[in-house]
């Protein structure tokens, strides 16, 4: 669950990325997967059964860069430490590719944000959408 504090971070980073996205447009891609927060015991059930899982981090950009597919970010504050299956999910994340940071506040997560955008373009196999 995010706790206020996070919470916070996480608005502030999202602000930096909406003043930024002139220098780096890709940060309209960023977005939260809200898997955190208290729920009953009915609404986990349907959240899980719907893919929801533990553990994921907090944030994503799915843009190729410096060689990897994407980027992750696990945010955290004061002395908050990444759970077991936080740990997991990053360990698997790396192992497909994926670039992983756990940073603490967003001034941290936009630096690593800024550095991760200032590498080279991944050159990925185009997809095909035929607008459906």
């Amino acid at each position: 669950m995010l706790s206020a504090k996070e919470s916070e971070e996480q608005i502030c980073l999202f602000q930096w990325a909406m003043w930024n996205t002139q220098k780096f447009p890709e940060l309209n891609l960023l977005f939260h997967v809200p898997n955190g927060g208290k729920r009953d015991k009915r609404e986990a059930v349907s959240l899980k059964r719907q893919g929801v899982k533990a553990g994921v981090p907090d944030l994503v950009l799915p843009v190729p860069r410096g060689g990897y597919h994407g980027a992750y970010i696990e945010m955290k504050v004061g002395d908050n430490k990444t759970t077991d299956k936080q740990k997991k999910w990053i360990r698997d994340l790396i192992e497909q590719g994926y670039y992983v940071e756990v940073c603490y506040g967003w001034q941290e997560a936009s630096e690593k944000l800024t550095k991760y955008l200032e590498k080279s373009r991944t050159i990925v196999k185009e997809g095909v959408f035929d607008g459906m």
